[in-house]
């Protein structure tokens, strides 16, 4: 009776001791609990990773290492986290800060944060506002059938912000609208450039990041579990490109990607009740 008390001990050890499943993602690090909803991930030039957090939580952005620990943070002033959904930077090393999440697709303020290379190097950077709205929205809500209107993903390149809609639409519809703006201090109407359909399933197919590889030839759009990977496209022609989808084998609330180069992704996760918080890298094959 001994022996085998013993021997289902030493199983129960053994599977304890293994490391947490994370499907095709290798896991990096987990954020410190003051970071459990980072929503928005993006690289500067000199190679640092900063991120921030969605609704409600700080006007901060955090520099953070590749162990998702934090080396810096920065207060934004001038500016109000209503809902920062995404970081891109741009080859100049400017600042954007996607604030345009729009759960019920009711905001008519939605901004993009905007801080240049000068103000960065201050302690408490100030930020431009870049105002936009989507022309084509005519109610606040619109119908359940159309709110199109929510985003968490966007990204930077040749002088313009593209930014991709995130569906909640009942019953849901699949479809991504693409837009751009441009990244000039200014009040503008977002320019519709099509629509996408990477799939019609609500759970995985809702765009909650973007960010597009240093040669502008593939656009990596993320969702709850799955990887969409665009290309074969030209500016400003994006809904026109091949999407390639990637099952990354594991599902949690994935909201941040970006590319740490031609080869390899950083993705970060929300906490949930039982995962996540995490920075992962994955390979692209």
């Amino acid at each position: 009776m001994n022996k085998v008390v013993v021997i289902v001990g030493l199983v129960f050890l053994q599977a304890c001791a293994q490391p947490p499943y994370h499907g095709d993602l290798i896991f990096l690090g987990k954020f410190p609990s003051r970071l459990s909803e980072v929503s928005g991930v993006d690289i500067a030039g000199d190679g640092s990773i900063w991120v921030l957090e969605d609704n409600g939580n700080k006007d901060k952005l955090y520099q953070v290492d590749t162990i998702a620990q934090v080396v810096r943070e920065l207060k934004v002033d001038n500016a109000k986290n209503r809902d920062w959904e995404d970081l891109t930077i741009s080859e100049e090393g400017t600042f954007f800060i996607g604030d345009f999440g729009n759960n019920a697709n009711s905001r008519k303020d939605l901004l993009i944060y905007k801080i240049t290379q000068q103000e960065l190097r201050k302690e408490h950077p100030k930020a431009e506002k870049i105002k936009f709205h989507y022309p084509e929205q005519k109610k606040f809500p619109p119908k359940s059938k159309e709110l199109l209107f929510d985003a968490e993903g966007f990204f930077h390149w040749e002088g313009h912000l593209y930014i991709f809609t995130k569906n909640r639409t009942r019953p849901y519809n699949g479809k991504t609208l693409v837009y751009r703006i441009s990244d000039k201090k200014e009040k503008q109407k977002a320019e519709l450039l099509g629509s996408l359909i990477l799939c019609e399933d609500q759970e995985h197919c809702s765009v909650t990041g973007a960010d597009i590889s240093a040669d502008g030839k593939t656009i990596a759009l993320i969702g709850y579990g799955r990887l969409y990977l665009l290309s074969d496209f030209s500016f400003p022609n994006i809904p026109r490109a091949t999407v390639s989808t990637i099952d990354l084998g594991y599902t949690t609330q994935i909201e941040s990607v970006c590319f740490l180069n031609d080869s390899t992704l950083l993705i970060a996760d929300e906490q949930s009740k039982t995962a996540g918080r995490n920075l992962y890298k994955y390979l692209l094959k």
